[in-house]
């Protein structure tokens, strides 16, 4: 295998949720391949614009884009942003998610509207989007971030698991429907990873004691552990990769 194969050069990627945590590596991961980066933001327009710069700073091509991907209306915003500032679209990672942590017995309906948006309405129909420009030089990628939770579930966290596990079926339904355009859809699930959602309860000595007892390789992941695997599935190395659903989680769900 060429090591071509890994070489994003001249390839456009839009990675959502990319101004913070596991979607900046992502976002970073990316551009030192050689991609061109739409860095999409819901509302930290700071943090974004400090990942272009590093971006930029290391002779890379980004652009900061704010887009709610749980609102439809708002996904021509990503879509003309990378056409018209890079002239295509390889990859399409759908990173944004939301969680509300709330037990079952007391969920509301916004919860389940708003999570249900964001991590997959967003998803389906911004992949939709995004491969009606793929079709066209069939050929693309398109990787959802899913979580080790789309097969384990979380207690308090139930809303959150089932968009997780429908988001291994979208990739599936997606991939087989996609397939013989040249489009690959597969799926990347991280485990436990040191985030600013996941720092404050990480901190916690005892959480954390019981987190790295259900961890075989007996540590928490870092944001950068999920890159190489996305950049594998965006990669020419991954073209017959379809469908999958690769878990990022050191053995968590070996035990």
């Amino acid at each position: 295998m060429s090591k071509d194969m890994f070489d994003l050069r001249g390839r456009a990627a839009i990675v959502t949720g990319a101004s913070r945590g596991i979607g900046r590596a992502i976002a970073l991961g990316l551009a030192r391949a050689g991609a061109s980066v739409i860095v999409n933001y819901a509302a930290n327009r700071t943090a974004a614009a400090e990942v272009v710069g590093e971006i930029v700073a290391e002779g890379g091509r980004a652009i900061e884009l704010q887009a709610d991907v749980g609102d439809l209306s708002q996904h021509e915003r990503l879509i003309a942003a990378a056409r018209d500032g890079f002239g295509r679209i390889d990859v399409l990672v759908n990173n944004a998610g939301m969680t509300r942590r709330e037990p079952f017995l007391a969920a509301t309906d916004d919860a389940w509207e708003r999570t249900m948006n964001v991590n997959l309405k967003g998803v389906y129909f911004l992949s939709q989007a995004v491969a009606r420009h793929m079709v066209e030089r069939r050929s693309g990628k398109i990787i959802n971030i899913s979580s080790v939770h789309d097969v384990r579930p979380m207690a308090d966290n139930s809303i959150y698991n089932i968009t997780k596990a429908g988001l291994v079926m979208l990739t599936q339904s997606l991939a087989l429907e996609l397939a013989e355009k040249g489009i690959q859809v597969n799926c990347v699930s991280p485990g436990a990873i040191l985030t600013d959602e996941t720092r404050d309860r990480l901190a916690d000595p005892a959480h954390r004691a019981r987190v790295l007892a259900k961890i075989p390789s007996r540590r928490v992941g870092e944001p950068e552990d999920v890159v190489g695997a996305v950049l594998l599935l965006s990669s020419a190395a991954s073209d017959y990769i379809n469908g999958a659903t690769l878990y990022v989680d050191g053995g968590m769900l070996l035990q």
